[in-house]
């Protein structure tokens, strides 16, 4: 296959010797995703016909051991399903403590959470074939393809479990061994299956996400979680997919404050690449890009009153656009242009050093300031005069 090259790579880098399924295990597998050259998680899961056992170390923000055990009911959803955690320092050898149950009760989920900062039970609805969705994890998803192939069906409503609610994810039966599978917000993921579903490689490189799983045989997932947790504890965490920024600047007696999610490049080809041209982007992650001047601002010829903003950008290989919209408080991807205060053009240089985590800075100038967006070796600026 044409990503067995990559998932060997990725077995060496991990330090992964492996041998294969054990005979007779036809559904045991293992999952790797990156996120760029990151490693973000690591599954091991084994499926029979009514049930899932799977263990998965996630890395963000820093590595955690987890066991799941779903037991499915007649129509393949939830009948029941354990969450068991262990330490770090121990890993799966260790004592486990259970912190989060799930049970089908008639046409109810009740769930009942034991985490130390988030305890306590609520109710779900049940539909026929729900499956949890586990944020960063993709096992169920796994499931859910199976399911889908079994059908026959070029489209499939997936009820997944997230929180309180059920939520619909649509799957796409495409050509070969190609399905799509749309999450509700982030967008779409293309995966390539076998005859089975068996999820083989999935790209959510159209996503806000953009990370990629590979599918392996066998891994040692223990030492490879402990192997993450010796890297934690010499300060060398994962840390946050995209951590959040609160930053003033002041230019003479004008206050500016900015608030955004700041994304890594870790090896990715940004601009082009997960960020498209031509397109509007978020300019950050989550929560959309606020912005608030004390002042009144000049970007061209477009005023801008002393207030609070969203930004969000078009970025183009010989500029873009910056886009300041007078709607706040809203997600990043919830982009609406009939509240735009207006657009100007952006500027683009290149420097030779590579700034890791996306950056939004004011800077003044002899003509008044300029913002920035900085990210791998490109920066966008516009500039601007204070009133």
């Amino acid at each position: 296959m044409r990503h067995f090259v990559w998932i060997l790579f990725v077995a060496l880098t991990l330090g992964a010797c492996t041998s294969g399924s054990q005979d007779g295990v036809e559904d045991e597998a293992s999952f790797v995703t990156m996120l760029g050259n990151d490693t973000l998680a690591v599954e091991q899961f084994v499926k029979t016909d009514s049930s899932i056992t799977a263990q998965v170390v996630l890395r963000v923000p820093e590595t955690s051991f987890s066991a799941y055990k779903l037991t499915l009911d007649e129509t393949g959803g939830i009948e029941e399903m354990v969450k068991t955690v262990y330490p770090p320092v121990e890993g799966f050898t260790g004592s486990g403590a259970v912190t989060r149950t799930v049970n089908r009760v008639g046409d109810s989920l009740y769930v009942e959470v034991m985490e130390e900062n988030n305890p306590g039970t609520y109710t779900a609805p049940y539909e026929p074939g729900v499956l949890p969705f586990i944020d960063m994890v993709h096992w169920p998803f796994e499931v859910a393809f199976n399911n889908a192939v079994e059908t026959g069906q070029d489209t499939v409503i997936q009820p997944l479990l997230t929180g309180n609610r059920l939520s619909d994810f649509t799957i796409a039966d495409l050509e070969g061994d190609s399905m799509t599978i749309r999450h509700p917000f982030r967008g779409v993921m293309g995966v390539n299956v076998d005859d089975s579903g068996n999820l083989e490689y999935l790209d959510a490189g159209l996503t806000t996400r953009k990370l990629k799983v590979y599918r392996h045989e066998s891994l040692p997932i223990d030492d490879i979680g402990m192997r993450f947790a010796e890297q934690d504890r010499a300060g060398n965490s994962f840390g946050s997919l995209s951590g959040f920024v609160e930053v003033e600047y002041d230019i003479g007696d004008t206050n500016f404050q900015l608030e955004y999610g700041s994304p890594q490049k870790r090896d990715r080809e940004l601009f082009g690449g997960i960020v498209p041209w031509g397109e509007v982007w978020r300019t950050g992650a989550n929560r959309a890009t606020h912005f608030s001047t004390t002042s009144d601002l000049q970007f061209g010829d477009l005023e801008v009153p002393a207030g609070d903003y969203t930004l969000f950008t078009i970025p183009e290989e010989d500029g873009g656009t910056l886009i300041i919209n007078e709607e706040t408080g809203q997600n990043g991807t919830a982009y609406d242009e009939s509240m735009d205060l207006g657009r100007v053009p952006m500027e683009i240089s290149t420097k030779e050093e590579s700034t890791e985590a996306f950056t939004i800075t004011v800077v003044e100038t002899d003509n008044g300031g300029e913002l920035q967006l900085i990210w791998g070796e490109t920066v966008f600026s516009a500039p601007f005069t204070i009133e």
